[in-house]
């Protein structure tokens, strides 16, 4: 793993922080989780397989919601 991904990493590891410990604000982390992955993506960087399996469970739970 390289230093850019391990920041990335990290990062995003905050950010679900962030959604356990404010659920109502579940859709800023959301856009916030996805302009990261797209970051990763764009540097060409793996992306972990709990943040797209994070991504698919946060798009699920917003189409629920609305």
């Amino acid at each position: 793993m390289t230093e850019e991904t391990v920041d990335y990493t990290a990062e995003a590891n905050l950010l679900i922080e962030e959604m356990n410990k404010q659920p109502d604000d579940v859709h800023e982390i959301q856009i916030r989780l996805r302009q990261k992955i797209s970051m990763m993506r764009a540097e060409g960087l793996p992306i972990p397989e709990n943040f797209i399996k994070l991504e698919a469970e946060l798009d699920k739970a917003l189409t629920v919601e609305d």
